[in-house]
């Protein structure tokens, strides 16, 4: 029998919802989990998903239709399958049970603070809330660290230095080392446990640091009951004055049919695999998929990038883009943009991916098409939404007073020394009332590719659009360190307002550029000027000088770029 899609109870005091927008057609397959419609309340919006798999037979009520709660909007099942009404239900006489909270074990202490989410955003909250001698809890349902511990920053910091190593080794004979025999070969069994034990060090780190603060820490999956107390693995209820919720993110999917191919993996399960794959398409250019596609290019997979925009890390200075790019085109890595997949197919084991410029036959596929709030510890709490992304204020409280969401769980920056910050933001303002207000302007973003690329501030199409502005540039072909260290592809861009000189936005592409950055940043935070910079004096030889040289540029002071002609 057809299976009915209702109009969900999206909170306590929801009676009506309006339907934004069916995602499907009637006819479309869907998958159970899937997003098929968007809907809203007086107070939040919200995605639906499909809670079976089956054909949408059929749609009752459309786009801009406000419908009363557990109303039919319409029909899931069986391709050609009769709809048939189910009978109204007799409504049986109510029994009023007791509160939940009865039925669970209490804790007897009171938090100041509870923390819902052990990664960036919510260890970094705890660890302030508690310096500022507040009673404060944890909960974490995996590992501490987050993301970036375990899946993200630093495995694959930790694969891509052996990139490094790699092109090293490649580099050595051109530099007067000659090994007799560079041929070399990849234990991956090796690479993943040596990745592992980092990842071990640090996430212990991070539990050894709570404990020295004096923070109590629970395992387990914590929610948000209507009464605001948290509820561990519906068995215990913590109650505290305020409330982080920094759920962090998780792996976004894409609707396209057969992307559930057991040969797709994602980020997270790429860095476990211990066979290399001979061919690897990555499907998503951004920061993740390029990374993850020059470490596994280095280790010896050929590597295809598609990428739905028209060029590589979309977000980045558009130059800085396109020496990234032409950099790992030439070490191999093919790739595609303004490309658009199609269908996924199996072929005799391997995976296909069709696209509208034809199909690419791999071993294995990564999806990397990034990541998105994970909104499991909302619970019975109804808060202003986003686009799925839970809203928050410049001190990152939510719309409900009393709980505060740092981290990707707002969406608003997804980068874990962002969830440093807004964690500490919101322990300041949860422990000594909203005093605190979040500033980004002066946040770095870096892709730890080689070359390293790093940007803050504007960039140069962003800067044109607001302000009347001066751009100055120097490449690290004529910076005497980079070309001693055989890394000159590259250079820095310094964008400055014209009339008083005020730094918009540093792009870097080339070696230390992670590092570079964050004198940038400290020039912006500063609001120190290109006029100011140059009074300083760089040490040398340095790749900062790339740095100081672009802002003299800046300027038309800079020495060591031949004469602009007028």
């Amino acid at each position: 029998m057809a299976r009915e899609i209702i109009m969900p109870k999206a909170g306590i005091d929801m009676t009506e919802g309006e339907i934004v927008k069916w995602l499907k057609k009637e006819g479309d397959p869907v998958e159970a989990g899937e997003i098929i419609l968007e809907i809203m309340t007086d107070k939040t919006s919200m995605e639906i998903e499909a809670e079976e798999s089956g054909i949408l037979l059929k749609i009752l009520r459309h786009d801009g239709e406000t419908v009363p709660i557990a109303e039919v909007i319409g029909y899931i099942g069986e391709e050609g399958e009769e709809i048939v009404p189910e009978e109204p239900k007799v409504e049986e006489p109510v029994v009023q049970e007791e509160p939940l909270e009865k039925s669970l074990t209490r804790l007897e202490d009171s938090y100041n603070v509870i923390v819902i989410g052990g990664g960036p955003a919510g260890y970094v909250a705890a660890i302030r809330a508690a310096q500022h001698g507040a009673k404060v809890a944890i909960v974490e349902k995996n590992v501490f660290g987050g993301t970036c511990l375990n899946v993200g920053c630093i495995p694959t910091k930790t694969y891509l230095k052996n990139v490094e190593i790699i092109e090293g080794v490649m580099m050595a004979a051109e530099r007067g080392i000659v090994f007799e025999n560079t041929n070399f070969k990849i234990d991956m069994p090796k690479v993943v446990a040596h990745k592992n034990s980092v990842v071990r060090k640090l996430t212990s780190g991070v539990e050894a640091l709570l404990r020295s603060n004096k923070v109590d820490i629970f395992k387990g999956v914590a929610k948000i009951s209507k009464n605001k107390d948290v509820i561990v693995d519906d068995s215990k209820v913590i109650k505290g004055d305020k409330i982080i919720l920094a759920g962090g993110s998780k792996v976004s999917q894409i609707d396209i049919p057969g992307i559930e191919n057991p040969n797709i993996l994602s980020s997270d399960q790429l860095l476990d695999v211990t066979e290399l794959p001979e061919t690897l398409a990555v499907i998503g250019g951004g920061v993740i998929g390029i990374e993850m596609a020059q470490a596994f290019s280095e280790l010896g997979s050929k590597i295809t990038v598609i990428e739905m925009m028209d060029r590589i890390v979309p977000g980045i200075d558009e130059e800085a883009s396109d020496v990234l790019a032409a950099n790992l085109k030439k070490k191999g890595v093919k790739i595609l943009t303004s490309t658009k997949i199609t269908e996924i197919k199996d072929n005799k084991g391997r995976v296909e991916v069709i696209t509208d410029k034809g199909s690419i036959i791999a071993d294995k596929a990564l999806l990397s098409v990034g990541r998105r709030p994970d909104l499991e510890g909302i619970g019975d709490v109804e808060f202003e939404l986003e686009r799925g992304k839970i809203k928050v204020d410049k001190f990152m409280e939510t719309s409900v007073k009393g709980i505060y969401a740092p981290g990707d769980i707002n969406g608003i920056k997804m980068l874990a020394h962002v969830a440093f910050r807004m964690g500490e933001v919101a322990a300041d303002n949860a422990v000594k009332g909203n005093h605190r207000e979040i500033k980004l302007h002066s946040a770095p973003s870096v892709v730890y590719t080689l070359p390293e690329v790093a940007m803050v501030g504007l960039t140069e199409n962003e800067a044109r659009e607001k302000y009347d502005i001066r751009v100055g540039r120097f490449n690290f072909a004529a910076n005497g360190r980079a070309l001693a260290s055989g890394e000159s592809s590259g250079f820095v861009k310094v964008i400055a307002d014209n009339k008083y000189g005020e730094i918009l936005g540093v792009h870097i592409v080339g070696p230390a550029a992670a590092e570079i950055i964050n004198q940038a940043s400290l020039l912006m935070e500063m609001e120190i000027t290109v006029d100011e910079v140059v009074k300083t004096i760089y040490g040398h030889p340095t790749y900062s000088e790339a740095l100081f040289e672009a802002c003299a540029d800046v300027l038309g002071e800079a020495v060591h770029l031949p004469k602009k002609q007028k």
